[in-house]
């Protein structure tokens, strides 16, 4: 068994990525076009038969525009909340439908699932970890803040997507109408990168504070067009780890997402 994850496209033009065992495949999230989501499946020597199940976060566009097309084409289950079900608006056309609460735990394949509540504008978003055979992929984005329960979900991961949308002062100054500046960062908007580098920073302290030593691999997801760049979400992440004793080496690396672009498969 190999628990694997990658990211087909990771931005507010479009969200999608695949978990998989050897066993077992699954999407999260489906904001990309049919055939783009085919075409990165096939790169990775599969199809959409291949999948299992589609598992959404929440029901904004740039995470479900693809899923009818995905749907109808891989006829998996969609697992998604009461509340996105209600909010996509086109839930009567899917088949297989699977409604969970956040919070719950369940198995698809030789993979355990397990929900969690995210803070975002949306009906009933959620976030969700995998776990297979002692190794732990998580996925948190589109989320204003990271609360306890998520962090209580995501504090042992082996490779941890987590959202690192924007920088405060780019965003403040930039162009954005005040609204939506101020929808951003509240606390159901989107985490920043010194939002998201402190909540890595604490799950650390967390362990150090237990003798606890992790491989991970940190994948910062969600990066905004307008009010961020690659190189300003990790020197914010390196500053504020470094603050706290933590420095990138062997067991902590960490990479930036494309919003547009396959990513290579990261396999534990």
């Amino acid at each position: 068994m190999k628990l694997a994850l990658c990211s087909f496209a990771s931005g507010s033009s479009g969200n999608c990525f695949l978990v998989k065992t050897e066993q077992t495949a699954v999407l999260v999230d489906a904001g990309i076009s049919g055939r783009q989501v085919e075409r990165d499946l096939a790169a990775l020597g599969l199809a959409s038969a291949d999948l299992s199940a589609v598992l959404i976060t929440h029901e904004h566009s740039d995470h479900i525009k693809g899923l009818k097309i995905v749907n109808k084409n891989s006829k998996a289950a969609v697992f998604a909340s009461r509340g996105t079900f209600a909010g996509m608006g086109f839930a009567d056309e899917l088949s297989q439908r699977v409604e969970f609460s956040p919070g719950e735990s369940f198995q698809i394949g030789d993979l355990q699932v397990r929900t969690f509540a995210t803070s975002h504008d949306a009906a009933e978003p959620s976030g969700f970890s995998f776990s297979a055979e002692g190794r732990k992929i998580s996925i948190v984005t589109d989320t204003g803040t990271v609360t306890p329960e998520c962090l209580e979900c995501v504090r042992d991961s082996d490779i941890l997507v987590l959202e690192s949308n924007h920088d405060e002062s780019v965003l403040r100054m930039g162009r954005y109408p005040w609204f939506l500046k101020q929808r951003i960062l509240s606390d159901k908007g989107h985490l920043s990168n010194e939002a998201a580098a402190a909540a890595l920073l604490k799950v650390l302290e967390e362990e150090r504070g237990r003798g606890e030593t992790r491989h991970r691999l940190v994948l910062l997801a969600h990066l905004s067009k307008e009010n961020n760049f690659p190189e300003m979400a990790l020197q914010t992440m390196s500053n504020i780890l470094g603050s706290g004793g933590f420095a990138e080496g062997p067991d902590l690396q960490i990479r930036v997402l494309s919003r547009t672009e396959p990513s290579p498969l990261f396999t534990l």
